[in-house]
């Protein structure tokens, strides 16, 4: 793969089509996701009470089991990306392979341990005795697609370093259909309850990791790339996918921070905390496709020893990142009394809600601005970074949230504190890159 003369390469209006190619696609594939949990809470909800909160338990349990591994979608980005810079495709291809190999090995580690200990871990969460055995029987079939959903993520990185975003689209596209159908089918139609839903998850997880591994095969033999497990290259893969493990479990103890601080707020302050943060979530999937771009057109220019290339394509992003939060955070505040009804009719969390998304609104440009510089050290390789930055991020945020409740502070106080933690990270992302110390180029970060 060959890139544009420089002159081209840094025109902005270049830059938008490249983003805007990339970003638009990553974005349904990023909002199919968390369909396939609303689709089985749709209609295991049905069934009753018992089984839904079983379900909530399970699918809680799986996807943060599972999210904590996202590193395996933005490291082989970041890896593969580099190598179809420096004109390598069998090499890129070579590196998706030992992060696909990486995945399948840690899947059937969590499957080993999630069999025997799922009743501890739904005892955990404090499950009912009517809602347990449900939550036990959803988290152990389930399980059995751990394996294929850890590939489903390493192969999307592999695709996204190959500039490639709308397979993955459509591949999460016919699976989400896939899911649906056959829930309806097996909880309904088959009788099985709970466990027909579970099934019907399992068996559309491994139709997509399936398909991933059938574009993968067939790259991988045009190219002439070896399929065989390469012990140096799943260990690389580890290495790199280290740092960002780090980062998503602090990022992950900032929100169950926050989820214990508003508990301890009251049964209003929970509640309407749990909106702001489905909210909140959706919202990042918006700017995160930003960054997913950022991750894949970064590693390219970098491994293709461009670095006035990458730092054009940076600016560009966080222009793009600046402007997306400024309307999302329009839309949030003009939206906010209209979005209330929705979700509760309570008129007390209605009175929490208004001024705490109000918060999230007034902070979308800088999570915009975070998520793409996200993106561009993401693809840059530069984990370490990312981690001391995260574990900086919770250092600071922990203590200050932690004092919400002491100082008389609310739901709308903890959601400044989350804009500060947001503005923490922005900080320590932009100094990493007015440094320079991220332009590292070449087929490999060495």
């Amino acid at each position: 793969m060959t890139l544009a003369p420089s002159t081209e390469k840094r025109s902005p209006r270049r830059h938008d089509r490249e983003i805007v190619s990339l970003a638009l696609p990553a974005f349904g594939a990023l909002v199919a996701e968390p369909l396939f949990v609303m689709v089985d809470s749709a209609i295991v909800g049905h069934l009753g009470t018992p089984q839904l909160a079983g379900l909530g338990i399970a699918a809680a349990l799986l996807l943060t089991s599972v999210n904590v591994f996202v590193f395996l979608a933005y490291a082989t980005t970041a890896a593969v990306a580099r190598r179809v810079g420096a004109g390598d495709l069998p090499s890129a291809i070579r590196q998706g392979m030992d992060g696909i190999w990486l995945a399948l090995l840690l899947g059937a580690l969590l499957v080993t341990v999630a069999m025997p200990t799922a009743p501890g871990l739904v005892d955990l969460f404090g499950a009912s005795d009517t809602a347990a055995p449900h939550a036990v029987m959803y988290l152990r079939i389930s399980a059995f697609g751990i394996p294929a959903m850890l590939v489903v993520l390493a192969a999307t990185g592999v695709l996204r370093g190959l500039q490639d975003t709308r397979t993955p689209l459509y591949v999460a596209i016919g699976g989400f259909t896939a899911n649906a159908a056959l829930n309806a089918l097996l909880v309904y139609g088959a009788g099985l309850g709970i466990a027909g839903s579970a099934w019907g998850t399992v068996i559309a997880q491994c139709a997509m990791a399936a398909t991933y591994l059938t574009v993968v095969v067939r790259g991988a033999r045009r190219h002439g790339a070896s399929l065989r497990p390469d012990v140096a290259g799943i260990r690389a893969s580890a290495q790199a996918g280290a740092p960002l493990l780090v980062r998503t479990l602090s990022l992950r103890a900032i929100l169950m921070i926050a989820t214990a601080v508003a508990t301890r707020l009251g049964d209003a302050d929970i509640a309407a905390h749990q909106i702001v943060l489905t909210l909140w979530s959706l919202l990042a999937f918006a700017l995160d496709a930003i960054a997913i771009a950022g991750q894949a057109i970064i590693g390219r220019y970098l491994g293709a020893e461009d670095t006035a290339g990458a730092k054009a394509v940076c600016r560009r992003m966080v222009q793009w990142g600046i402007w997306s939060g400024v309307v999302l955070g329009l839309l949030v505040a003009a939206g906010r009394p209209l979005l209330l009804p929705m979700f509760t009719s309570d008129h007390a969390v209605h009175e929490l809600l208004l001024p705490a998304l109000l918060v999230v609104a007034l902070t979308q440009p800088i999570a915009g601005v975070v998520f793409v510089l996200d993106g561009v050290l993401m693809g840059a390789g530069d984990g370490p970074y990312l981690a001391g930055a995260m574990i900086v991020t919770l250092a600071v945020f922990a203590p200050v949230a932690l004092a919400v409740p002491s100082l008389g502070g609310g739901l709308t106080a903890l959601w400044w504190v989350m804009g500060l933690m947001m503005l923490v990270r922005m900080l320590t992302l932009a100094i990493r890159t007015r440094s320079g110390r991220w332009l590292v180029t070449g087929a490999a970060r060495g």
